[in-house]
């Protein structure tokens, strides 16, 4: 039994059946369209974000497997804010405003890729991110919202989601 894995990163819910996908799916002996319909139903609440996706191969079966991934960061916090993607210039042109409870909520969903142990420092990471690309948070720069959190201004509300991010 010859399994085969490719990953590819896909807009979610809108992959069309062209390369780079369909010359590999095709030596492979799979039907392209097929495939990009599984994979466009097994993304389509990620819709408008770029989202990772493996394929798992039976090469002698031709059976396969869709697994996705968690949508990078960017796009979660693009999406929170409703805006069309990241700033050039954070410093300068500002693309939105989330609140506290959207990062934690990021934060507790990409703990996976994370290599915070804690969600406090999982949070930390989410507000960086976040003012990269542009983001206010609470209507605040998030490099201060760094600061009030290491001083435990956010405790209780990161308490609150602890169990989340536990058992997630």
């Amino acid at each position: 039994m010859a399994k085969k894995s490719i990953k590819v990163v896909v807009e979610g819910g809108n992959v069309k059946p062209g390369p780079p996908l369909a010359p590999t799916l095709s030596q492979l002996g799979l039907n392209v369209g097929e495939v990009v319909k599984k994979i466009n139903e097994a993304t389509s609440q990620f819709k408008g974000m770029t989202v990772p996706v493996t394929l798992d191969v039976d090469t002698d079966t031709k059976k396969y497997e869709v697994s996705v991934g968690v949508p990078t960061t960017t796009s979660l916090l693009v999406k929170k804010a409703g805006a069309s993607g990241p700033s050039g210039d954070p410093e300068h042109k500002k693309i939105g405003n989330i609140s506290m409870d959207d990062v934690i909520e990021v934060a507790i969903s990409k703990k996976p890729s994370l290599t915070a142990k804690e969600l406090k420092g999982a949070v930390k990471t989410i507000l960086g991110t976040a003012k990269s690309i542009g983001l206010t948070v609470d209507n605040k720069d998030p490099k201060l919202l760094v600061r009030e959190v290491e001083e435990g201004k956010y405790d209780d509300k990161i308490k609150e989601m602890e169990e989340k991010w536990s058992s997630g």
